[in-house]
């Protein structure tokens, strides 16, 4: 599948993969600080911004599209920077195709499978009524019950259309239903990426544990490991100079 990119930059080719309910415009202070120096590529993924819509969503088909879409538009090889699935997305892709991945960032996930914690979401945003001329603070209040963050709120909220005909310009029934498989991690049998990784946590984060470590360098041997002080899961988001200065000295 074709993604959707959003380009910024000329020189080595970066690619940012979102996480869930995201988009490669939650990139955008990450895109214009790396592009002074870098040819950077957002992504949106599978079902999710512009990209689009499929039944099936797995980690082999997302790493399939990035890769895909990459070759077309002439940026291979690539180093790839991911967040939560997006980082299982890049993982994936450098497991399977290598050669085509110059350089692997992964923030705040590991390869692991996690607790079905995001269900409730999309339960929350498949149940929101719909109505005709809903206004953002109506959506707001449908989801506020099951998701009382006002930031995690927002941040799903900008998948909604509003207007005379309201919708989620997500794939969300193909997300919700794939949710078991983006949970979960099964790497390709006996695949490793040699090159060189970065594992980056957000310091109020447990995404990436230490019994975790083990696990990374059996797939990735050359992983290092960074903290974001400051930052919790969406650590690009909540300490994006920090953030930004670890990629540099790692890109470069």
């Amino acid at each position: 599948m074709r993604l959707h990119a959003t380009e910024a930059g000329v020189g080595t080719p970066v690619a940012l993969l979102h996480g869930l309910f995201g988009a490669g415009q939650n990139f955008g202070t990450v895109q214009r600080r790396l592009s002074a120096r870098f040819r950077v590529i957002a992504l949106d993924l599978r079902n999710h911004g512009s990209s689009p819509h499929d039944p099936s969503m797995s980690y082999p088909e997302m790493a399939g599209d990035v890769i895909e879409t990459l070759h077309a538009l002439d940026a291979l090889p690539a180093a790839l920077i991911g967040h939560s699935m997006g980082g299982k997305v890049a993982m994936r892709a450098a497991l399977d195709a290598p050669a085509r991945v110059s350089r692997l960032v992964v923030a705040d996930i590991a390869p692991v499978a996690y607790p079905p914690s995001l269900r409730p979401l999309a339960a929350a945003m498949r149940a929101l009524g719909l109505e005709p001329g809903l206004t953002r603070a109506e959506a707001d209040a449908g989801l506020e019950a099951v998701v009382p963050d006002a930031p995690v709120r927002a941040f799903l909220l900008q998948n909604l259309r509003l207007g005379a005909a309201p919708g989620w310009r997500i794939g969300l029934a193909a997300i919700e239903a794939a949710l078991p498989e983006l949970e979960g991690w099964a790497a390709p049998e006996a695949a490793q990426y040699r090159g060189p990784t970065l594992f980056v946590a957000g310091a109020r984060s447990d995404y990436i544990r230490p019994e975790y470590r083990g696990l990374i360098h059996a797939l990735f041997p050359a992983a290092r490991f960074a903290t974001i002080k400051g930052a919790g899961h969406w650590v690009h988001a909540e300490n994006p100079t920090a953030f930004v200065s670890v990629l540099e000295s790692f890109l470069a």
